[in-house]
């Protein structure tokens, strides 16, 4: 099975792609701006005649777009998270029609959820930040151009080796730096919301199912923890974990996006019918590696 992956080498791709180099007969093929990817992609910018020679040249069985933009700037996320999607499935279309197209979406594109309440993949979508109407317009994208395509909603990803991008990444980054040092002060913002973690290890595990799975599979499917975690729990985890006893200063004013997403959680219940997946790492294990992995590195993650 030739498996093309987009993205191989951010965050979520390196695990991805360990987990995919595992399954039996899978030749895994790099493509991404990098010199080392073996085929040259660039979403934000390729023209779709451009790809499809691309992609006539890897012949790919099944490609796995872990490509994706964050951050605050609205370009890079429409070019990379909306136009992205839209112009792979457009090649795969010519190329490689019959292949399985397994797309990282995100829970970001629910928008707020109901507290107490998990959002199921048929529940509307609201987002409500650029990253999340992006994310929204991708999956639109892909769900709508008549392949054998799945998207994997993805909660918010933790584990090893999270980068400094996102929460748990930056703040092992802030504990690392500030070490056991009982005066230490760590400006925080505000940590009231509650988020559904998933282990970046189970996330690569769903992936592989999903690349492996025989037959039709549901368009979009929740992948994330299944329960609602405090951002404040999570960072007095990390902070006992890398036995920091200065103060963690939390911001009293909130901020707009916490205010407005305050709850998010996601129902599983698709991704274990469909693919006989459940995570099988808690917020506990997805904290203990993270930190080992922090601990003894040379750099921060």
């Amino acid at each position: 099975m030739r498996i093309l992956v987009l993205g191989g080498t951010g965050y979520l791709g390196r695990h991805v792609t360990e987990d995919l180099r595992a399954l039996p007969g899978a030749q895994i093929l790099a493509a991404g701006r990098s010199l080392a990817a073996g085929f040259r992609v660039d979403l934000a910018t390729d023209r779709p005649e451009a790809l499809t020679k691309t992609l006539t040249a890897a012949a790919p069985d099944v490609v796995v777009n872990c490509a994706g933009a964050t951050g605050d700037n609205p370009v890079t996320l429409a070019e990379v998270n909306a136009r992205g999607p839209a112009v792979l499935c457009a090649a795969l279309r010519e190329a490689a029609p019959t292949a399985r197209l397994v797309h990282l979406g995100s829970a970001a594109e629910y928008g707020p959820g109901t507290p107490d309440v998990p959002v199921a993949e048929a529940a509307p979508a609201c987002p409500v930040t650029p990253y999340g109407a992006t994310k929204l317009a991708g999956t639109v994208a892909v769900t709508s151009a008549a392949l054998d395509a799945v998207v994997l909603r993805v909660g918010n990803p933790v584990g090893p080796g999270a980068p400094a991008a996102n929460l748990p990444g930056r703040m092992a980054s802030l504990l690392r730096s500030a070490g056991p040092e009982p005066d230490a002060v760590l400006q925080l913002g505000d940590l009231s919301a509650y988020r559904d973690f998933v282990d970046v290890r189970d996330l690569a595990r769903a992936v592989a199912l999903t690349v492996t799975a025989p037959g039709h599979l549901p368009s979009v499917l929740n992948i994330s923890g299944g329960t609602a975690v405090a951002v404040r729990e999570l960072v007095h985890g990390l902070a006992r974990r890398a036995g920091f006893r200065g103060r963690l200063q939390e911001s009293t004013g909130g901020s707009a996006r916490s205010a407005r997403v305050s709850w998010q959680c996601s129902d599983i219940t698709a991704a274990e019918r469909a693919l006989g997946w459940r995570p099988e790492h808690d917020l506990d294990d997805a904290l203990d590696a993270l930190w080992a992995v922090t601990a003894r590195s040379g750099r921060l993650p």
